[in-house]
């Protein structure tokens, strides 16, 4: 296992963090994944108020005594933005009586996903009131957020220079937030990537066409090179069931270089397929047709489809579109259906796609039972 500095915050982290919303089956399992995390070189243990049982069982398995002793471990719990100090307060201590502990080592403002959020984080005798109380009397020691948002919010929330870590979505099948990984870097914060493994892609499951195009790697060893290559990211989150899941990541946890020569070819093969296939009908994803007056996420509900249409990940494209219109602010705009064809976005689109008919294909490929958060 491989450790990196957690930017300003100065923890070490290991390269994979133990992401605890998953392993909800009992207690008893809880404990056995994350002494298996521990055996194996995971030092971060993430968590967050709104995991269902998360803090109550990690709570026990350190009350009842891990491989590790609680002054070598770094935890971190998430809690929502509150537009009132008083409600942040009572949340910090009602996590810290579950997981049973002194204090956080770390804090992440969970789901600062929309201008609203921010602004009550930015208020006077507003949330951050107390989680700077919290800091003072040592209840939390490094505070940061996590976010589903749109890049010009993560961009804003992290100009804001309240937070030491922000935990995000960026993965070779999503490379958007690109800017706000180097605004943070240059902040000096710890970069937490967010589930590349589901929201990456599936890439535990992938289809066989992405997995001849990854040859001789397979599609989840070669999401997390290309993450890992990068050195201003601290730690991945590996999301663990149970501790089997954790052997086919932890694969890589010792490959802390850049890409080889036969990474980097597959990597071209990938981008190679994707312009072939896709031909004139790929979306670049420059977000130029934003807004749409129907609030239809336009770039995200193409990108779903560049990814089914060119390595056949239907299925992760069906999961993920099932999202819109049922998980609120972690995931939002409306399905591609609700397109009236104004054709307010055609002009604005720097490669003359036929926006509208490509939204309808979306649509008659991917729509399907509708999805939600695993927790809301």
């Amino acid at each position: 296992m491989q450790y990196r500095r957690f930017g300003k915050t100065n923890l070490h982290l290991s390269v994979f963090s133990l992401g605890t919303m998953r392993y909800l089956a009992d207690s008893e399992n809880a404990k056995n994944t994350i002494n298996t995390a521990l055996a194996l070189g995971i030092n971060h243990l993430e968590t967050a108020r709104g995991y269902g049982q998360s803090e109550v069982y990690l709570g026990q398995a350190i009350i009842s005594g891990l491989l590790v002793p609680r002054s070598q471990l770094h935890i971190t719990s998430k809690i929502p933005p509150t537009a009132d100090a008083e409600s942040m307060r009572r949340y910090i201590d009602e996590s810290l009586e579950r997981l049973q502990v002194d204090y956080l080592d770390c804090l992440g403002i969970h789901g600062l996903n929309t201008w609203e959020h921010l602004e009550w984080v930015q208020a006077k005798g507003g949330c951050m009131l107390a989680v700077a109380e919290a800091i003072a009397d040592g209840r939390v020691r490094h505070v940061g957020f996590s976010t589903h948002g749109s890049l010009e919010i993560i961009q804003s929330a992290i100009n804001t220079d309240f937070f030491e870590f922000v935990n995000l979505h960026y993965y070779y099948f999503f490379q958007r937030n690109a800017p706000a990984i180097e605004l943070a870097t240059q902040k000096d914060m710890g970069i937490f990537i967010i589930s590349p493994a589901d929201k990456g892609g599936r890439l535990y499951t992938p289809p066989q066409l992405l997995k001849d195009l990854s040859q001789p790697f397979s599609p989840l060893a070669l999401n997390y090179r290309f993450l890992l290559s990068d050195q201003r990211i601290t730690t991945l989150s590996v999301g663990a069931a149970n501790p089997e899941e954790l052997i086919e990541p932890l694969k890589v946890a010792d490959n802390n270089s850049d890409l080889t020569s036969a990474e980097t070819l597959a990597f071209q093969r990938l981008e190679k397929q994707q312009k072939t296939v896709l031909g004139t009908t790929q979306c670049s994803q420059c977000y130029a047709c934003l807004p749409c007056p129907e609030n239809i996420n336009i770039p995200e509900v193409l990108r779903l489809r560049n990814l089914a249409v060119a390595y056949d990940m239907t299925d992760y494209g069906q999961y993920r579109y099932g999202m819109f219109e049922n998980a609120g602010h972690w995931f939002p705009g409306m399905k591609a259906n609700r397109c009236t064809e104004c054709g307010d976005c055609l002009p604005r689109c720097p490669e003359n796609l036929d926006i509208p008919a490509l939204l309808e294909d979306t649509h008659n490929r991917l729509s399907g039972k509708a999805g939600r958060r695993l927790w809301g």
